[in-house]
Order: C-alpha cells, then structure tokens, then sequence
C-alpha cells in the first residue's frame, strides 16, 4: 500500500512539474526611451507578448545612457527597442567600462534580441553590431507599409525550425547593413508596388557572440504590425533562444493574449 502511494505521488509530482516548466521565468530587460519610432506605445507591446505565457519577466530601462556596468547581471538577456536617431548630438553612448561590461555578458552566455530599429546605434562599436546581427546602413530604405508574405529559410535553426511562413502587414527593409557570420533565418520580398525592391530579403537574424547569442528581428514597425501571430511567434522564441541557446516545445505554440 505504501509502495502504491509512493508511486502516485511520483506521478502527481511529476505531472505537476510538466505543467508548471516555466516556474522560473528567464529575465529580460528591455532598453527603451528613445527611438525614432513609437517606443512609448511599442515597448508596453514588446512587454506584453513576452509575458503573456509566463515565460519572460520583463522590465524597462528608458534611460539607456545613465545606465551603470552592472546593470544586466540580473538578466537572462537584453532587448533593444532603442536608438539615437531621435536624439541631437547624442555623443557616444555608454562609455568604454559599461561597453566591455556588456560584452563580457554576451560573451558568457547571455543575449541580445534586437526589435526593428533597435540596433541603429552603437555605430561606432564593432562588438554591438557583430552580436546586433543588421541595422539600418548608409544603403537601406524601405518602401510604404504593405502585406506581404514572410518565408522561413532556416528550417533547422531552433528559433525557426517547425514555423510555418505566415502574412503580416509591416514596413520591410530593404538592403540591410548585415554583420558578417550573422545567419538569416526568414526572408521577404518587398512588393515593386509598394516601391519594393522585388528581391528577397532577409528580414530576420541569428548570431554568436562567445557563448552569447543575438537574435535579430527587423520586422514590428508600429503597435498594430507587432499584433501579428507571426512576429509574436519570432519573438518569444528568439527571446528564448538569445538567452537560453534553445527554445521549448511551448514557446512555438500561438497566445492570443
């Protein structure tokens, strides 16, 4: 009788760790405050779509260049929703002991996840932009805001393996400054309609930095583009990957909240 007791505890246990595997939220802290987007409407949306399954516990920095050497060492990775196109003569942004301390995190294991435009600084810093992945170069430009389909080429990659392509509506860039070794995981092409290139474009990122890792996502213009199922699914699971180098059955699986 003890025996059979012993066992159904096991089993209740363990089936109570299968529904609870994400008790330990990985931290993400999301740097904000100033872009040339929204970054006021867009980070509470970044914020949300990581939270929403209880994977991610999120926080927000919107002063970015007061920011201190050890402010990451809490995080499980960081999220760029930040540049300084909005700024007048912003000057170099953290100096060079908050820098090596950034690239000592990355290097040791944590992650970068760029959203859109969140890596159009740190122009003058090579590390920044090798783990950032692509930015915004003297060559990009983009057409108008139209729908268009988004193509996995990275099927074996685990931030993309198993996603279907899916349709979103958004602003697509077009000839990207991409870092060397950074490995493109979807592509679109933007409509000639729409002033369009009509070629294929990478639209989404990964790359290694040490034991760190970057997940670059140019998509998410605006609050409404970043509602697609789509980019919420890119997200979470390089949100994921960049922190932990892998992703979870359950991170694939669509939340509508």
């Amino acid at each position: 009788m003890l025996t059979s007791q012993i066992q159904t505890l096991v089993i209740i246990a363990c089936l109570l760790m299968a529904g609870d595997s994400w008790a330990t939220p990985l931290r993400v802290l999301i740097l904000s405050g100033a872009n040339n987007h929204d970054w006021r409407v867009t980070t509470p949306v970044l914020k949300r779509i990581l939270e929403a399954d209880g994977h991610f516990a999120v926080d927000v920095e919107t002063n970015v260049p007061a920011m201190k050497p050890d402010a990451f060492r809490n995080y499980d990775a960081v999220l760029s929703n930040f540049n300084t196109f909005s700024l007048t003569n912003p000057g170099a942004i953290w100096n060079i002991e908050i820098r090596t301390a950034f690239v000592d995190y990355i290097r040791s294991g944590h992650g970068l996840v760029v959203v859109h435009a969140g890596s159009a600084v740190f122009y003058d810093w090579p590390e920044f932009q090798q783990i950032a992945g692509a930015t915004w170069g003297k060559a990009t430009h983009h057409g108008k805001m139209h729908t268009n389909e988004i193509h996995v080429v990275a099927t074996s990659h685990p931030i993309t393996g198993g996603l279907k392509d899916f349709t979103t509506f958004d602003e697509f860039w077009q000839s990207a400054q991409v870092a060397s070794g950074a490995q493109p995981l979807a592509v679109v092409t933007p409509k000639r309609e729409f002033g369009g290139s009509g070629q294929p474009e990478p639209i989404a990122f990964a790359t290694e930095l040490g034991k760190g890792r970057g997940f670059t996502l140019l998509l998410g213009h605006n609050a409404a583009a970043m509602e697609s199922v789509g980019f919420k699914q890119l997200l979470r699971r390089g949100a994921e990957w960049a922190a932990t180098g892998k992703v979870s059955e359950n991170s694939s699986s669509e939340k509508s909240k």
